[in-house]
């Protein structure tokens, strides 16, 4: 069992999210926090006689290894570290919602006290890209920036959404720090300097980032979920229906690999494996976790991990030494162990008294008892769903619809959906009214953000008079855009904002690509170039318009027409295999075996048929395609006179002949590949 090294009752009450330590004289660690009367309190036991009686730093009261300065604001965030690199020690730094204050708590002095306009709501300090000098970074609203040791801003940038929490990573391997920002936008940015490398959509705001080792990184949501990234793939997540207050990373078990501390809103504290999230550590606290730190407390070579709570309790905690093996649980683990199965012996035993139930029910109801509906349903039972945009409401907003219905005549009692970012709470339920009820539900969506979301359906399936009801499960997918209704092209006006970009997919790929994620009653089809599809935004009528017209038609029918032709070679072999074994089979007398392969002889031909079919329509488009270019070849010819015309001509064939699309319309507009 791996239980504290040492604790402490400090008295005062903890902001959550505002707990760092700091070697201020550059030897001795120092735990600080903020409180909620607008000071922060410096927790230093290694210096026992020291005073201070300065205007912003005063002794604690009671308590003579406490300090307390006054910042006479409400402190938004705070963090320690070297912001000089000349001196040794560790800064104190302190962001509210108008100001940073960088403090020297060693010489009890302002370092730098600077006016922030946006607010500092998250604040992380070190290295950043290329710049030489360590930054104090702020996250405020909706921009980030960066101080050096003298208060100049040698950083600036802007991000999506409010700034909720920061963290330095490596996160591209290239051995300097990039930023990683999460904002209330539920999007987590990476910034190489300050430009944005990366992004990763969440389903809620962002409250804590921590870097793990390497490239990864851990992550906390509003809404009680964490996890681990490694670069933009996510390695696994957790979802509690308590908060997640702070997340560390601390090789608590001594592998060699640093696991996720996370301390919640219940006062709990657990430590997961970085790999899978397996729990491998847990402890309890009466109250809130309000933050967790490392550092070497006890001054004794040995890095502790630090757990504060709010309402100042403080636990230290060594790594597990290599005899343990791990295996950080205490013996209450079989113990719950044994609690875990003795519950789901209950529920297996409860199951199967609601089988005998029905069993008793339905015998009932073949003996001419009951009206016949009010047991088992019929073992063909099916739940269908279907998705599809709702923009002729009349008494709500235009939405997504979900149809749930059944096949038969059962009616549904009740749905309940679960589905991350989309309700107000976890789950949404549906409890129709008993003279509302019937085999067919539907249920209005409307997804904030363009994510998309797995919708974890129960349904409820019973009789009209049924006293137990059966559970259907099942999972649909909300397409990453389903809050866009499909318009007629030239119905609707176009935006005035566009974007112009060069994609390498074929047009079929890019239809595929639309059909997966819009919600479209029937599957878009590229019938003719140039394809034209319009969108319109339930949210706020806003039109969107995505236009292609590709240059890459004749590549594409030259593609298709090698392969059909490859296709046709391998099939003529095939057919010539089957011909003589099946001739074989019969000249043996075995029937069935002859009989099995003219089949497949049949089946075969009927496929190198429908293949010729598709090669001749191919061949007849690509020639229609090779017209075209000629055409435009030919004009382009004749806009010159005498030896350029020809050499236009000449060079514009060289260019088809090397399939340099680029030098072609070079050549059409200049003369030349040189001009």
């Amino acid at each position: 069992m791996l239980v504290p090294v040492f604790t402490l009752k400090l008295n005062h009450r903890i902001n959550p999210r505002m707990v760092t330590v700091g070697k201020y004289d550059g030897t001795h660690p120092c735990l600080t926090a903020a409180t909620q009367a607008g000071k922060v309190f410096i927790h230093n036991p290694h210096i026992r006689s020291q005073r201070f009686a300065t205007n912003r730093l005063l002794q604690g009261g009671l308590d003579c290894d406490t300090s307390l300065l006054n910042i006479n604001q409400s402190v938004s965030c705070l963090t320690a570290g070297i912001l000089d690199p000349r001196l040794g020690n560790d800064m104190l730094l302190v962001g509210t919602q108008t100001n940073l204050l960088a403090y020297d708590v060693h010489n009890n002095s302002d370092v730098f006290y600077k006016e922030v306009t946006d607010g500092a709501n998250a604040i992380v300090l070190g290295q950043l890209g290329e710049i030489p000098s360590p930054l104090a970074i702020i996250g405020g609203n909706c921009t980030l920036q960066g101080f050096d040791l003298e208060g100049n801003d040698l950083f600036w940038t802007v991000t999506g959404d409010n700034v909720r929490s920061l963290a330095l990573s490596d996160f591209d391997g290239d051995g300097k720090n990039e930023l990683l920002a999460g904002s209330e936008d539920f999007d987590i940015r990476v910034f190489k300097e300050d430009e944005i490398m990366a992004e990763m959509s969440e389903t809620e705001t962002i409250t804590a980032l921590c870097h793990m080792h390497g490239s990864r990184f851990g992550y906390a949501l509003a809404n009680g979920t964490v996890g681990v990234y490694d670069r933009s793939t996510r390695y696994w997540r957790i979802k509690s229906k308590n908060h997640a207050m702070s997340i560390h990373a601390f090789d608590l078990n001594s592998d060699g690999v640093c696991e996720l501390i996370t301390g919640w809103s219940n006062g709990k504290i657990d430590a997961r494996s970085d790999r899978t999230g397996e729990v491998i550590f847990k402890d309890n606290f009466t109250s809130s976790v309000a933050g967790i730190v490392e550092e070497d407390y006890r001054m004794d070579g040995q890095m502790q991990l630090i757990c504060c709570s709010i309402e100042g309790d403080v636990r230290g905690y060594l790594p597990a030494g290599r005899e343990m093996k791990g295996n950080l649980m205490d013996a209450n683990a079989e113990q719950d162990l044994i609690r875990d199965l003795s519950q789901r012996k209950q529920n297996l035993l409860l199951e199967l008294r609601n089988y005998e139930e029905n069993s008793k029910v339905a015998l009932s109801a073949l003996g001419g008892e009951g009206d016949g509906q009010i047991g088992i349903i019929p073992a063909n039972t099916q739940l269908q769903t279907g998705l599809s945009v709702n923009i002729d409401s009349t008494n709500q907003n235009p939405n997504v619809e979900l149809n749930i219905s059944t096949l038969n005549d059962t009616i549904i009692r009740a749905v309940l959906i679960f589905a991350e970012g989309i309700f107000d709470g976890e789950s949404h339920v549906v409890h129709p009214s008993a003279h509302n009820l019937s085999g067919q539900i539907r249920i209005p969506i409307i997804p904030p953000k363009d994510v998309p979301v797995d919708l974890h359906i129960k349904a409820f399936v019973g009789y009209r008079n049924s006293i137990q009801f059966h559970v259907f499960e099942l999972t649909r997918q909300l397409p990453r855009f389903s809050m866009y209704a499909l318009r007629t092209p030239g119905t609707t006006s176009e935006p005035p904002s566009y974007a112009t970009f060069t994609v390498s997919d074929r047009v079929q790929r890019v239809v595929m690509w639309m059909n997966q994620n819009f919600l479209v009653p029937e599957d878009i089809e590229c019938l003719s170039m140039p394809l034209e599809v319009c969108f319109m935004s339930l949210r706020n009528g806003g039109q969107l318009s995505i236009k292609m017209n590709t240059n890459g038609e004749v590549d594409g029918y030259h593609s298709v027409h090698q392969k059909l032709t490859a296709e046709m070679a391998d099939h003529s072999n095939l057919v010539r295999s089957l011909l003589v074994r099946a001739e074989d089979a019969r000249l043996m007398g075995d029937m069935r075996s002859m009989k099995k392969g003219y089949m497949e002889l049949y089946d075969l031909n009927r496929d190198l048929i429908n293949g010729y079919k598709i090669r001749c329509n191919n061949h007849t488009q690509l020639l229609t395609c090779l017209r075209v270019v000629n055409l435009a070849i030919q004009r382009a010819g004749r806009l010159r006179v005498g030896k350029p015309k020809t050499q236009v001509i000449s060079a514009c064939r060289d260019a088809i002949k090397n399939n340099n699309v680029n030098a072609l319309f070079k050549i059409i507009r200049a003369g030349s590949t040189s001009s």
